[in-house]
């Protein structure tokens, strides 16, 4: 081998070749990590032509720039996005790198439909169905939150069934102001015109199905309670089978057996409370909607 004088010119040559590429490798490592390159510079825009009220460059810098790692040819672009997320009133984030030592920041904001759990917790929940945390202040300057809680991991169920007790409730021109889930799935909500409503359990397809014949009963009979009773009923529960409780605002609530000795005492009963069973032979078709909007 070594009186081929051709094969030793190449083995030289692959040499040169590779001392030049370890060289040239080093240089590109040394000016990368020289301060130009460190990134300085965001700018933050909202995603899909949407606006932007609670997200800036200041916000941004403040929560996250401090957090990313590299600068602008190390950079993990996903790392980054995740740390952009995490900054307050961030539902997504796109990230994309701008030369030399710069990024450009797409960002879509949470939509704050309310509050979710105690409403001194800081935690949101969104037209998605997904809690956030952030400043409630900030978020009732967009609009009125509702008032929203349940077991972990109903949110979605209780966005669901918002929509559907808007609908089942528009016939009296009120609307769910709270919702309410229980540990053992039961369902209560406020209604804009002060009425709370107990609405019973639901477990299953048999549950829902009597659940929503159970309001349409009380929304059917809501004309006869109001001429009767007034317009100022404050509470009605229905989770009877076969009639409904309801509840004036200057009246005291009395049980079936409270009303019965009342009444064979010949003592006033409380006239503002009343248990009806009417029934309802006009079914009415509910419009159900997701709560996931496709964006």
């Amino acid at each position: 081998m070594w009186h081929n004088a051709r094969l030793l010119n190449l083995i030289a040559s692959a040499l040169y070749a590779l001392v030049a590429l370890m060289a040239l490798a080093a240089g590109l490592l040394w000016l990368a990590q020289r301060p130009v390159f460190a990134i300085t510079h965001v700018v933050v825009a909202p995603m899909d032509g949407g606006t932007l009220r609670h997200v800036n460059a200041p916000s941004v810098r403040a929560n996250a720039v401090g957090k990313l790692t590299g600068n602008f040819f190390t950079l993990d672009l996903n790392a980054a996005r995740q740390v952009f997320e995490s900054v307050p009133w961030v539902r997504r984030a796109s990230v994309r790198r701008e030369w030399p030592n710069g990024l450009t920041v797409e960002v879509e904001e949470h939509e704050p439909l309310g509050t979710w759990g105690a409403p001194d917790s800081g935690r949101l929940i969104n037209t998605y169905g997904e809690v956030f945390v952030a400043n409630t202040a900030e978020a009732e300057e967009d609009a009125q939150l509702l008032a929203l809680d349940g077991p972990p991991d109903s949110e979605g169920d209780v966005i669901e069934k918002l929509e559907v007790m808007r609908e089942w409730f528009k016939p009296l021109k009120a609307e769910p102001l709270s919702v309410a889930l229980s540990g053992r799935y039961a369902w209560r909500t406020r209604l804009s015109n002060g009425m709370v409503v107990e609405l019973g359990r639901e477990q299953n397809d048999e549950e829902r199905a009597a659940m929503e014949q159970r309001v349409k009963r009380f929304v059917a009979a809501w004309p006869q309670v109001t001429e009767q009773w007034g317009k100022q009923i404050d509470y009605a529960d229905l989770r009877y089978p076969n009639g409904f409780a309801i509840r004036t605002a200057n009246a005291r609530f009395l049980t079936d057996a409270q009303a019965a000795a009342a009444a064979k005492a010949k003592a006033a009963a409380g006239t503002g409370t009343t248990a009806t069973g009417t029934s309802n032979n006009n079914p009415t078709r509910l419009k159900s909607k997701n709560a996931e909007k496709n964006r």
